[in-house]
């Protein structure tokens, strides 16, 4: 027998010894080891030191070697009903946000962003090789972002801004959350369109906002009700989405865009506009932001790589001009100093890349592909189902239901579909029964048919 088999052998026999005594217990001395075992002093001093570098004994020169005091079970239930008391009250809804898991075999029509097979993996790759050999690619980035990336934010804004007015995020969700916390103080109103993206209600709740929901028809928020929340909240900010917005693809009007500029000036509020789907059009002309005809610094302007690109590549950007940007890089400085050097460069090298005009190109034409197929395929399946609007960009569209919509979600669920319903997409009562669905989310065309089929089978009633 070997020097390591008998090793082992005696390790294995001294475990069960130390499982039959009691903490602070004394082993047999290495000398009864030795004559019981018939083994080497080496074999021995080599278990002994084994099971004490386990923590299972303790040796005292001198005196001996003990059953160490055992280690307390990780799987244990512990009390944590004090931690109630301590948190108070929970302004931070994360639930809202978080995607669940999906049986295997449904066919995906929720979340925020595009299916793998939409996305510039190859480009992006490549990206990240070209900007990981560059010197200072680990280098720390500038506080605001590099200077190179952010001349392209304000090249794509199509506004009247400079680099020095571009502050880098880490994504849009960053960013947002920047924003509520930088030009609200806890405790203040925040106005936001109904329905409105829930990531934003659970950013400016957790700032400690209280979102006040201002309703949009076919052609986005309605001035009049803008005007008249300003006037009863006394309200310093409107969050808005006035292209494509999320979840119902509405586009604000020409006209009403001059108004809701005009409402929130006269307010002397802020607007933060969240311009996550510019480059998700389908194919027909974006209308300029708001921030492009803002003379007085009443547009904070939000946009971000992620939903156009893929997931991880969390790189966004916030565009004002005034106090108001000084009071965001302090915000963005604090939370994390500064945003990924590489992650910063590998978006530059992908923005600056013709593969990704062409990969914006072809995305337009997927889009548009995939939300007239399932528009038309769920006209057949659930005539009973209203889509509100047919939406030029964007990832999503707001279907009215004659139900309940969390039913409609859970049997969808049952039928192998997954579905957002539309509770969670106003900060308020919901006025109706709605769902959203993403049509840019599954793999295929094919999918999108075989889900309409499948909502087909959940029941009206």
């Amino acid at each position: 027998m070997n020097d390591s088999s008998t090793s082992a052998e005696l390790l294995t026999t001294l475990r069960a010894v130390v499982r039959e005594l009691a903490p602070g217990d004394r082993l047999p001395s290495s000398r009864e080891l030795i004559d019981r075992h018939r083994v080497g002093p080496g074999t021995v001093a080599r278990a002994i030191a084994q099971l004490t570098a386990e923590g299972v004994v303790i040796t005292r020169p001198g005196s001996g070697t003990y059953v160490a005091p055992r280690a307390r079970r990780t799987d244990a239930v512990i009390d944590t009903g004090w931690q109630t008391v301590a948190l108070a009250d929970r302004s931070v809804d994360a639930q809202s946000l978080a995607d669940s898991a999906a049986p295997e075999g449904a066919i995906r029509l929720d979340g925020g962003y595009l299916h793998g097979s939409l996305q510039p993996a190859r480009a992006l790759t490549a990206a990240l090789a070209r900007a990981a050999r560059r010197p200072d690619a680990w280098d720390r980035a500038p506080a605001a972002g590099l200077s190179s990336l952010r001349t392209v934010f304000a090249a794509l804004a199509d506004a009247d801004v400079r680099a020095d007015d571009v502050l880098i995020t880490s994504g849009g969700q960053s960013g947002l959350s920047i924003a509520f916390r930088a030009i609200a103080a806890p405790g203040s109103p925040v106005l936001v369109e109904s329905p409105s993206y829930p990531g934003a209600l659970a950013a400016a709740r957790a700032a400690g906002l209280s979102p006040i929901p201002v309703p949009l028809d076919e052609y986005g928020v309605r001035p009049d009700l803008l005007a008249e929340a300003f006037a009863r909240s006394g309200a310093r900010l409107f969050y808005c989405q006035p292209t494509y917005q999320n979840p119902t693809g509405t586009v604000l009007s020409d006209e009403r865009r001059q108004q809701v500029l005009a409402v929130a000036r006269a307010a002397g509020a802020f607007v933060l506009e969240d311009d996550f789907a510019r480059l998700l059009h389908h194919g027909g002309t974006v209308p300029k932001p708001l921030l492009s005809t803002d003379r007085d610094g009443t547009v904070i302007y939000l946009t971000s790589l992620t939903k156009p690109a893929a997931p991880s590549l969390r790189i966004g950007a916030l565009i004002a001009r005034g106090p108001v940007l000084e009071r965001l890089r302090a915000i963005r400085q604090v939370d994390d100093f500064f945003v990924a050097r590489p992650l910063q460069e590998a978006a530059l090298e992908l923005l600056s890349s013709p593969t990704w005009d062409r990969h914006l190109r072809g995305l337009a034409v997927a889009l548009r592909d995939r939300c007239g197929a399932l528009v038309n395929a769920l006209a057949d399946a659930r005539p009973d189902w209203e889509v509100s609007q047919v939406p030029s960009g964007g990832l999503h569209f707001w279907v009215r239901l004659p139900t309940d919509d969390v039913a409609a979600a859970a049997e969808a669920r049952q039928a192998g579909v997954i579905v957002s319903p539309g509770g969670r997409f106003f900060a308020t009562e919901r006025p109706g029964a709605w769902l959203r669905l993403n049509f840019a989310a599954t793999a295929d065309l094919a999918d999108l048919s075989a889900a309409a089929d499948r909502l087909g089978n959940v029941s009206s009633q």
